[in-house]
């Protein structure tokens, strides 16, 4: 087997171990980011790593870092992220959840923990990720939870958006829905399903693939709220993926609505699947009429 260097949270290769001590745990975490930069730890503003980061040194009584499944935006939440560290303290699941979360804000919380094969990533590991949107559409904007969905004041055709999901199904090129400052290699991605729902007086638009690039969930929802208003047909969406431009798609949607909702790894990992959330929608949610 290749030659490899240890490095905090590496990508083991199978068949191989941590050195001697040393463990590698996996957790899921909950946050509302709507006073955060972001998840990924910044110099000059508040990040979900580095509360995370300093609650979990707390508990192993020495300072660790983490990595994450996916680094969402400023202002963009999660019911599902998976991070994982590595450490030589020997703790329990219990420990980790109660001690950390004594430790954390009200608006990030650990909801499970436990120790995890040494070649386990929660980035490279992990086959599918699952995202919602959440939107408000009424005369007036909402007065309660207004930073956790996006507000239209505008009716919106929830058929029509149904429609226009189909376009965004299967491995394509999504240029067309990729943020400026992507780092990716490729913008190729395969998304296994795209739906429109309704809960109550929320429309909800639930989106899964293999991975995403930068901003890829809000470009998309902007565009099919585009269709919605009735300001484009269904069919502007396939235009859009076969030209690649990003700059004839639409804005990009505000970052309120978005949640990370689950994040699928091989069952033989042992991360556990969680009802999908935020935790005011149902899990299974009704199909939009």
């Amino acid at each position: 087997m290749a030659e490899w260097a240890y490095t905090p949270n590496c990508k083991i290769p199978e068949g191989q171990s941590l050195p001697h001590g040393i463990k590698r745990y996996a957790a899921v975490v909950q946050y509302d980011g709507s006073t955060f930069c972001g998840f990924q730890k910044q110099k000059h503003s508040p990040s979900v790593q580095a509360e995370l980061e300093r609650a979990l040194s707390y508990v192993a009584n020495k300072a660790l870092v983490l990595s994450c499944a996916g680094r969402t935006d400023s202002g963009v939440h999660a019911s599902h992220q998976v991070v994982h560290f590595d450490t030589e303290a020997d703790r329990t699941s219990r420990n980790w959840v109660m001690g950390a979360n004594s430790q954390l804000p009200d608006s990030v919380s650990l909801v499970w923990a436990d120790q995890v094969e040494p070649y386990f990533h929660a980035r490279f590991s992990a086959t599918a990720r699952t995202y919602r949107y959440v939107i408000a559409a009424s005369d007036a904007r909402p007065g309660i939870f207004s930073q956790g969905v996006t507000w239209v004041k505008y009716p919106l055709n929830a058929a029509a958006m149904q429609l226009a999901c189909a376009h965004l199904l299967g491995e394509q090129d999504f240029s067309a829905f990729r943020g400026a400052g992507c780092q990716s290699l490729s913008p190729f991605r395969n998304v296994t399903s795209a739906n429109i729902y309704r809960q109550g007086q929320l429309l909800i638009f639930e989106v899964t693939a293999n991975a995403f690039v930068l901003h890829m969930v809000r470009n998309m929802i902007g565009s099919l709220l585009e269709v919605g208003f009735g300001r484009q047909e269904p069919g502007w969406i396939k235009r859009l993926l076969t030209q690649g431009d990003r700059g004839k798609s639409a804005a990009t949607a505000a970052p309120n609505g978005l949640y990370l909702v689950d994040v699928r790894y091989p069952g033989g990992f042992g991360i556990p699947n969680l009802p999908l959330g935020p935790m005011f929608l149902p899990a299974q949610l009704s199909d939009a009429s």
